[in-house]
């Protein structure tokens, strides 16, 4: 159960947006360059281990990228059994408190899209946190991704939509076209 909801903080429901990555499988060619950002502006380091987007490769011609899709009734929040992550009702952003975490792994088992790792070196819960905590405030990824694969959607978070219909439906609908050579080919 998400303890902080937007009827708990008293947010106005009408002109509440939520925000989240999704990836254009035509673009991603699996570069993991958007895995290589995250780590560098969260750790100032590269290592991909420790990034909240992930790369997956369905052999032998889809790639993609994992991060966290806000769920509606988020099951990592559930199977946290020291309440150490709860969902920002303005943004629907995941938030791990890491005073709290002591990185069980619970969320990681919990979470049904793989979007939940355990960081290599503090060994707290990490995900996707569209770049808030970090000084550029955005997500860095869309930025650096050289195909620009990778692009931040608006969804209403009153819709309880399993978050793959969600994801299918944006693919489905397409993506807006790059202006000429602004993306390496």
């Amino acid at each position: 159960m998400v303890t902080n909801t937007e009827k708990d903080l008293k947010v106005d429901a009408a002109t509440l947006v939520h925000r989240i990555l999704v990836v254009d499988p035509e673009r991603c060619v699996g570069c993991e360059i958007c895995e290589s950002t995250c780590s560098m502006v969260h750790d100032d380091l590269f290592n991909p281990m420790n990034s909240r987007i992930h790369r997956v490769r369905i052999e032998p011609i889809i790639n993609s990228c994992i991060s966290c899709v806000s769920c509606f009734e988020p099951e990592c929040i559930t199977a946290c059994p020291l309440s150490a992550i709860t969902k920002n009702a303005e943004t629907g952003i995941l938030e791990v408190d890491q005073q709290k975490c002591d990185g069980c792994g619970a969320c990681v088992r919990a979470c049904p899209y793989g979007a939940v790792t355990v960081h290599t070196k503090n060994k707290k819960a990490i995900m996707c946190d569209m770049c808030e905590s970090t000084p550029e405030g955005e997500p860095q990824c869309v930025e650096y991704c050289p195909k620009g694969a990778i692009f931040v959607k608006e969804i209403d978070p009153s819709v309880n939509e399993d978050r793959l219909v969600t994801i299918a439906n944006f693919i489905k609908e397409g993506f807006p076209q790059p202006p000429e050579g602004e993306i390496l080919n």
